[in-house]
This record gives C-alpha cells, structure tokens and sequence, in this order.
C-alpha cells in the first residue's frame, strides 16, 4: 500500500525508523567473518629428530601476533585455510538462498510475521555462531544466519518503501544504503575495542535482540516480564504476586484522565507512561535488595508495572485509531501478535538473574525507554476523525483535519 505523505497520517514511522537502522545489523553480520576469521602472522617450526617424511605431519604452528580469531582457535592455516573462505561464501549462500524463499513468502503471509520470524531465528543463529564448538557448527550457523540475514534484508528494504509514497522512495532507499555503510564502520570500531572473537561475535549479535524488542514495541515483555518475576523479590511471594495485581487498579483511571486531555493525548500519554516504566526499572539496579525502607526494589518494580499497565492498556485504544477501518482488525490482529511475542519472551527475562541480579531490570529499562521514545513519533488520534479507507488516512485534507482537531481541544 503506497501513500505521498512521508510523515502526515503516518502509522508507521517508528517501524520504519527501526527498519532503517536495522542495516546496522545486517552490516554487522554481513562483515563478521573479516574480523573474526583474519589470519594473523604465524610461522612454522619443525620438531628436530624427525624422520623426514614425517615432518608434515609433525609441524607446530606458532602465531606471532596477539590477535584471537577462528584462525589461532582451530589452526585454519596452510592446507586448512580454506575453511575461512568457505565460511564466509556459507553466508553469502545463505543470502542467496533467502532472497528466492523469503519474498514470495512475504507476499502470501505478509512483510510483518516473516520479519519477526527471520530475525528472531537470525538473532538465534548469530549466538550459536558465537559460542559454536567446532568450525562445523560455526560453517552451518554462519549458512543459517546468511538465509535469515538475506531474507529480511530484502523484506525490511520492501517493508520500508512500502511505508511511504513513491516520491519518498529515491530518500529512503538511499538512507537504507547509508545505514549499511555505516555499519560496516561502527563494527570495524567494535572490532578494535572487542577481543577475542567470540565477544566480538556476541556484541555484534546483541544490536539484533535490541532491533527484534524494538520491532514487537515492548508493552507485554515489560509487563509479563514484571509480573512473573514476582516471586524472585523480596518478601512473602504470595504478597508480591497480589501486589503486582493490585498496583493495576490505579493505572487505567490514570489512562482515562491523561488521554484525553489535549496536553496529553494518546501519543504523549503512552510514551510517557513507557518511559516512566523504564526509569523506575532503571532505579532499581542503584538500590540494594533489602533496604528496609519505602524505596526499595520492590516498591520500584512495583511503580514499573503500574506504568506500563497504564501504557498496554493506552496502546489497544490508541492502535484502534490509528489504523483505518477497513484494516483495523488486521492491524490489530498483527499487533497482539507482536504482543504475543513479548509474552513468549518474558518468562526468560527474570531468570536473567543468574547472570548478574540487575539484568532482568536492564532488559525492562531499554525496551520501555526505546519503545517509548519511538512511540513519539505517531501521530495524535485525540478528537481526530477516524479513517475509513487508506487512501483517506494518507489524504493531506485528513492530516489537516486531523491537527485542526487537536489544536482546537
């Protein structure tokens, strides 16, 4: 569906925010193999007494430069060099491979669900990559994550265009392309600052966790995510499950004032409540466990889920008018899949604390504080006319009336 208006009555412009920026990652991936395949000065020493037609078997490889790579880790050097190339010709198969599978799908099943899907088995594959026991495992991770990479590649570069009008697809095709560059030059940074090559391979994977959060928004992963971490708190957790249930019961008289108040609106309301979500996760890793006074973690996590109660419970009335009717249902049938995504995920999250006790909390903070700063850029629905057809939500004559609405209340 093609409209001329880049920004006005545009539903999207977080999604396509995302999935411009998302060619960071694709570059990251794209050019791993330079980095953590390159092979570092080395010579060859001969063991002495050594029947000379044994001597090739009984050759000690001894690398001279301090570098780790896939390389000094599995002595792909002289006869098995080529296992390097051959990696990396494994990904670009797989991109191969992905463009011819993934857009045909993506046009029966739509650009959404095979985005999601992709990125989320890319992201999966890129950490079997990095903590790959053996050159087999990490060559066939390294085809799996190049089918992935290749597949949404394409579907995120349709997906864009798709999200403004023609006249803006010369701009946004261009801006993809810069993304891209740019990546390839922040992962040579990373590079530089991140050894050995398994780290360098897991920073470089991570963007895509952070991208994949971004692209569902982040409403169900800090909810559930809150809720059923209940119990790993301080304190009875039968008192801590009822609590986390209670503290709701303020949140959506909360949604009803703020809403629809012309200061506030949906779009601010929503994006404040997620940001606020975020800050109150982001407090708790500055406050010990058992403090013994009103401020505790378990009082800010409380406050958490209060806001981003609020906030899912703006983001269903606030989805509903965003899309135009001849969509809505779908619109938000796609959109409580996004959801369900969250929620899938949010069972993992708490018990992130066998890593570090503060990350469950990190995870909470950067999706609702990322998810609520993209949520500015949506338009106002508030005392708007509601869109019937697409063509009338793209029409500048519905962006005028729109704003007109909202200055005037």
């Amino acid at each position: 569906v093609h409209t001329d208006s880049c920004c006005s009555g545009d539903v999207s412009t977080s999604n396509r925010t995302v999935s411009v920026c998302f060619q960071v990652y694709m570059a990251c991936q794209s050019m791993l193999i330079v980095l953590v395949g390159s092979t570092p000065e080395y010579r060859i020493e001969q063991q002495d007494g050594v029947p000379p037609g044994q001597q090739e078997l009984l050759q000690r490889v001894v690398f001279t430069e301090d570098i780790d790579t896939i390389v000094t880790e599995w002595f792909l050097v002289k006869q098995q060099a080529y296992k390097v190339s051959l990696a990396g010709s494994l990904f670009f198969a797989g991109l191969l491979v992905g463009n011819i599978v993934f857009g045909p799908l993506s046009d029966r099943i739509g650009r959404r669900p095979v985005y999601l899907t992709g990125l989320f088995f890319e992201v999966v594959f890129g950490y079997v990559t990095a903590f790959a026991p053996s050159y087999e495992v990490f060559a066939v991770s390294r085809l799996l994550v190049g089918l992935m990479n290749g597949g949404i590649g394409l579907v995120c570069f349709v997906l864009t265009q798709e999200y403004v009008g023609k006249s803006y697809w010369a701009m946004t095709g261009t801006l993809t392309s810069m993304s891209f560059a740019v990546g390839i030059a922040l992962f040579g940074a990373l590079g530089y600052f991140i050894q050995p090559w398994r780290n360098l391979a897991t920073a470089a994977n991570s963007s895509g966790v952070l991208f994949f959060l971004l692209s569902v928004y982040a409403c169900s992963l800090v909810y559930y995510g809150l809720t059923l971490g209940a119990s790993d708190t301080s304190g009875s957790r039968y008192v801590n499950v009822a609590m986390y249930g209670l503290v709701e019961l303020p949140a959506y008289p909360l949604c009803i004032y703020f809403i629809n108040k012309h200061w506030a609106g949906r779009r601010k309301s929503m994006a404040s409540f997620l940001c606020l979500a975020g800050s109150a996760c982001l407090c708790t890793m500055f406050i010990p466990e058992n403090t013994g006074t009103l401020l505790s973690v378990t009082s800010l996590a409380l406050l958490g889920k209060l806001m981003v109660s609020a906030a899912f419970n703006i983001a269903y009335v606030y989805t509903s008018e965003l899309y135009p009717t001849v969509i809505r249902n779908a619109g938000l049938g796609v959109c409580s899949m996004s959801c369900r995504v969250g929620g899938i995920l949010a069972p993992f999250v708490p018990s992130m604390r066998a890593l570090h006790t503060s990350l469950p909390f990190t995870v909470f903070c950067l999706s609702g504080l990322s998810a609520g700063c993209l949520g500015l850029l949506l338009p106002e629905t508030l005392n708007g006319p509601t869109a019937e057809t697409l063509e009338e939500l793209s029409s500048p004559t519905h962006s005028r009336v729109l704003e007109s609405k909202v200055t005037q209340h």
